[in-house]
């Protein structure tokens, strides 16, 4: 069968600043490599004014992103090769698109000057869920920035002291069994496990300040365990890795919350490591509080992940198994 190709389409486009558009552009064109890639598109540059060669959707939705790219770095935002790439996923997935409002979304400027703002979509969703909303669930593969974003938003809430604390909780699934065959007391035997907060964390705020807000207790990372038996007031709690509580240790941490506080649930039901006769409860908390006023559940899937593109396609291709796996009624060759 002949395949029918799409006719070219070519437009041009003016900008007024020449410096802004080469800032744009970056260091020897790069990102005009990069958009060409993403969009396959032909991108001719002379002076101020850009001109679009390629399939009419494709000069459409390029045209859209040069546009507000342009706007979005007059404005003063750092955008780097990443950014780009998001912002084309983001058109590609919805070519309505407002990007000013989610990359001018300053959500925190860390210690390490990085300003982080929600990537996609989901991201800014996310993000206001947890703005007006005392209990948010962020469900989605890893690399889609749940406890990050949340641990963003946790830092900015206690440094313009909307909350007196932050506390971040993990469960340890296997303290029943392994890990009393690491070697130290208990602290050191669950801080591999809390690793993930730690790094989170330092990146927001420089190591000696944090660790000043740990000893003094205004910031606490420890296992969902400890959360028992507590009232959490004026508190900004974030359970992370939550695919991994069971029915029991979800329900005590979602009574855990108090006053003038609010909670981030994060989780994957794809990384479930109970044994198989538990129920994760994360999946059982979903089906039971969906639809309660006051509490959001926010859900991200391949097309949100902020890590390395391969982050991508390996989510996708573990995914494609999982269905083909449940199609065939649980055997299949990987």
């Amino acid at each position: 069968m002949k395949q029918i190709k799409e006719p070219l389409s070519v437009e041009k486009i003016d900008f007024a600043d020449n410096e802004l558009l080469r800032n744009l552009f970056g260091e020897h064109d790069r990102n005009v490599k990069l958009i060409e890639r993403l969009a396959a598109v032909t991108l001719s540059v002379r002076g101020n004014v850009v001109s679009l060669a390629g399939s009419q959707l494709s000069v459409v939705l390029v045209r859209s992103l040069l546009s507000q790219l342009y706007k979005i770095a007059g404005k003063g935002y750092p955008l780097s090769s990443a950014d780009i790439e998001y912002a084309y996923r983001i058109l590609s997935e919805d070519c309505m698109a407002d990007l000013e409002r989610l990359f001018l979304d300053i959500v925190f400027i860390s210690a390490k000057k990085r300003i982080i703002t929600p990537k996609s979509i989901a991201q800014k969703l996310y993000i206001d869920a947890i703005r007006n909303s005392d209990m948010v669930f962020g469900v989605g593969p890893a690399g889609t920035g749940k406890t990050y974003l949340a641990m963003a938003m946790a830092v900015s809430a206690l440094l313009e002291k909307k909350v007196n604390r932050i506390s971040l909780a993990r469960p340890a699934v296997e303290a029943g069994e392994k890990l009393g065959f690491l070697p130290g007391d208990l602290s050191e035997k669950v801080n591999p496990y809390l690793r993930p907060l730690y790094d989170a964390l330092f990146d927001m705020i420089d190591f000696d300040r944090a660790s000043a807000l740990i000893h003094k207790g205004v910031i606490e990372v420890a296992p969902l365990a400890f959360m028992r038996g507590r009232t959490l007031n004026d508190s900004f709690v974030i359970l992370d890795e939550a695919q991994n509580t069971t029915s029991e240790q979800m329900k005590m941490f979602l009574t855990r919350l108090g006053y003038g506080s609010k909670a981030v649930i994060t989780g994957d039901v794809t990384q479930i490591d109970l044994p198989t006769e538990k129920i994760s409860g994360l999946i059982e908390a979903e089906e039971l509080l969906c639809k309660t006023e006051g509490i959001r559940f926010i859900h991200f899937s391949e097309l949100d992940v902020v890590r390395h593109p391969l982050v991508q396609d390996v989510i996708r291709a573990y995914n494609h198994l999982d269905r083909r796996k449940r199609r065939d009624g649980g055997r299949s060759e990987a």
